[in-house]
């Protein structure tokens, strides 16, 4: 599923593996000790090789750990990417505790970095909505906020993000977002998307 910005960017809608989606860079669910883990985390690891941890153990002799709603860059390893960026998501509470701002800026600070890269095209899993345990509606709406933010800002080099999701219920909520995000008009249907196999 696909939608266009007013100002010609597009959003994606993927399901799958996201260490397979080809992008400039990838966005890596991170947790704070940039250690690695579980889910897309350890995805990312083991698909990119031990080039991505060794640079992170560089970042924490450094920085020893990244704080909630920031994010770190490493090179992709093996990855089809050049960059990854570790953002750290939010662990959902009660949403009274600065959740939702905490998990907009992994958004906004990985598509920063981004254009200071250079990166065009970017793809994010849908971050702390796994063991994070963050609602996926209220998850998908803030993503696809700050995305449509982005994309609409003057001066914005990136040309598409691809949220890639683990689910067609995480699509779904995700589809939703994107269908009530005034900046967005959709330029392919659930139906060609399934079509072409994009779902």
């Amino acid at each position: 599923m696909q939608w266009t910005a007013r100002s010609g960017k597009t959003l994606t809608l993927a399901i799958g593996d996201i260490t397979r989606v080809a992008a400039d860079a990838i966005v890596n669910a991170a947790n704070s000790a940039l250690a690695g883990g579980g889910g897309v985390d350890g995805a990312i690891h083991r698909a990119g090789g031990p080039e991505i941890m060794r640079e992170l153990d560089e970042v924490r002799t450094r920085i020893r750990s990244c704080p909630t709603g920031d994010a770190v860059v490493t090179g992709a390893g093996r990855l089809p990417a050049k960059y990854v960026f570790h953002a750290v998501g939010p662990i959902y509470r009660d949403g009274k505790r600065g959740e939702a701002r905490l998990l907009r800026s992994c958004y906004a600070v990985s598509l920063r970095l981004a254009e200071e890269r250079g990166v065009r095209v970017i793809s994010f899993p849908s971050i702390s909505t796994g063991v994070y345990g963050y609602p996926l509606a209220e998850a998908a709406e803030i993503a696809v906020q700050a995305v449509a933010e982005h994309l609409t800002s003057p001066g914005s080099a990136i040309e598409r993000v691809i949220l890639v999701q683990f689910s067609a219920q995480a699509q779904e909520a995700y589809a939703r977002a994107a269908a009530c995000e005034p900046r967005f008009e959709v330029i392919e249907s659930v139906r060609e998307a399934q079509t072409k196999g994009n779902v």
